[in-house]
């Protein structure tokens, strides 16, 4: 190694190369931080963008969850038929099918585009029910009898299927001479049902309303 000193010339090269060095550094250490702050920003921008698209499925699945839900009212009630409308106006229903229970030995019922129960399906297999179970001829008219609705509705385009246990209210009026008549009073929803349950709900309730 020499012990030369180094003359001005060479001192002043030698720091010019140290700035140079030292500049490279620092514009190093910038790019550096550009692409970081770039990088963060991007997935910054996807997290939000992720979040917009997971708030926006969950909203999705709210108002579906909502359109699907069924409550169904009587719109208008006479002695032998209880007209249904949804409770939401935007639920347009296509068809009905309405279960009894076991022990009044008929059949299912269905209806297209005019959601109603008649007296007329069930009068004479209720009455036949109620006599078995030792009911009294007449009530005041807050009898129940339970049924589970299946309806299948539009809304918004969208098809959706709902069942459900209500109660049809009605009451009945012995006659000596005619008999007994029947009258419907209105519906009243109990509960939501699956479709391999319905049966078994239907026929619960009503051995828990007769037992009485």
């Amino acid at each position: 190694m020499s012990d030369t000193p180094e003359t001005p010339k060479e001192a002043r090269a030698a720091e010019a190369a140290a700035i140079r060095r030292r500049w490279i550094t620092l514009g190093e250490g910038v790019a550096v931080l550009a692409v970081s702050i770039s990088a963060l920003t991007l997935y910054l921008n996807w997290s939000d963008k992720r979040d917009e698209r997971a708030d926006k499925v969950a909203e999705g699945r709210k108002a579906s969850s909502r359109a699907g839900a069924l409550v169904l009212n009587a719109q208008a009630v006479k002695d032998d038929q209880i007209t249904l409308r949804p409770a939401d106006p935007e639920q347009i229903v296509q068809s009905q099918t309405i279960i009894f229970p076991r022990a009044l030995g008929i059949d299912p019922v269905e209806t297209t585009g005019d959601p109603r129960i008649e007296a007329s399906w069930f009068a004479d297999a209720l009455k036949k029910a109620r006599a078995k179970a030792k009911l009294p001829d007449d009530s005041v008219g807050d009898e129940r009898l339970p049924v589970a609705i299946t309806t299948r509705f539009v809304v918004g385009g969208d098809a959706h299927e709902n069942i459900a246990l209500y109660d049809v209210g009605y009451g009945v009026a012995g006659r000596w001479i005619a008999g007994h008549s029947l009258s419907l009073r209105g519906l009243s929803r109990v509960e939501k049902l699956s479709v391999d349950s319905a049966q078994a709900r239907i026929d619960a309730r009503w051995a828990r309303l007769t037992s009485k």
